[in-house]
């Protein structure tokens, strides 16, 4: 599907980052994609699906929850790509401002 690595960071413009620092990128643009998903995907949800969904989510089953995406909301990975779509968007703009605060510890990082 797609892959966050440091071929997507270069996409976005933030190839020069140091190590540490494209390994914090990567890890918020994950975890930032997941919460989008998840907020996209939950209002389509009826109450009974949101329960059984969170119930994998609770149990750490993340393979049992994919499972379930794929038989109850067969069009997730559109939803994922969409979303990826618009964060790389917002991630390409603040690439700048980025790769400065990386290189300059005083000045906050862009959000």
């Amino acid at each position: 599907m797609f892959k966050l690595d440091d071929n997507l960071l270069k996409e976005l413009g933030l190839g020069s980052l140091p190590a540490e620092e494209k390994n914090k990128m990567l890890a918020h643009i994950y975890e930032t994609l997941e919460m989008r998903v998840g907020m996209k995907l939950a209002e389509q949800m009826t109450n009974n699906q949101l329960d059984e969904f969170e119930a994998f989510i609770d149990k750490n089953d993340e393979a049992g929850a994919l499972q379930w995406l794929e038989t109850n909301f067969p069009k997730y990975k559109q939803v994922v790509a969409e979303e990826l779509e618009k964060l790389k968007t917002e991630i390409k703009q603040s690439a700048p401002q980025i790769i400065a605060a990386s290189q300059d510890p005083q000045q906050p990082a862009a959000n």
